[in-house]
């Protein structure tokens, strides 16, 4: 029983490790956990129902919405990641599309945004994340002509950001990694007799 036990954690630890994993690092040793990594419950309670399902299961808000109306009566600032506080965009990337979301033409210079492909929904689009939680921000298109020096429009949505205006004060970041995952890895290091 010990045996099963042990396996079955040893299983899920693996598991959480591979997801937290960069896929370009070739570096094959053990890599420090660089994720926020909370449950499902931890998120429902930390976000609103609408941020839960934009960053965590990558839904859409509607356009032109109460939230992209805050998001351009915005005035100079930078914006976070709503899940874990990391800085994404600020307001001199920012341009109004006329999308119905936040626009941005490049991330901040902290680089915390993330690019995937996207082939949901019939189509080839590129996915935005953020880097620390894998929170679903939105898209990035190219070529649309918008006079911007990247020729991109990031299209976010604006329940994914938390503004905060110039001067003020930065989010706490969210601690990486994880107690329950320290918690597994211990468990399953006791039982395994080391």
């Amino acid at each position: 029983m010990k045996f099963r036990l042990c396996l079955a954690l040893l299983s899920a630890l693996v598991l959480v490790t591979l997801r937290a994993e960069d896929p370009k690092t070739t570096n094959k040793e053990p890599k420090k956990m660089d994720k926020v990594i909370k449950t499902d419950d931890d998120w429902r309670k930390k976000l609103t129902p609408e941020q839960y399902a934009v960053t965590r299961h990558a839904a859409t808000e509607s356009p032109f919405g109460a939230a992209y109306e805050a998001f351009n009566a915005q005035g100079e600032g930078t914006y976070y990641c709503v899940c874990c506080g990391a800085e994404l965009f600020t307001s001199k990337e920012k341009f109004h599309s006329g999308c119905g979301w936040p626009s941005f033409y490049d991330a901040s210079k902290a680089k915390n945004v993330a690019e995937h492909v996207d082939d949901s929904h019939g189509m080839r689009r590129v996915e935005t994340v953020c880097k620390r939680c894998d929170a679903h921000l939105g898209h990035v298109f190219e070529g649309e002509g918008y006079k911007t020096p990247t020729d991109r429009r990031f299209c976010i949505n604006a329940a994914a950001l938390l503004f905060v205006p110039k001067g003020g004060a930065a989010p706490k970041l969210e601690p990486l990694g994880s107690e329950k995952v320290e918690a597994a890895k211990a468990a399953v290091k006791k039982a395994a007799g080391e």
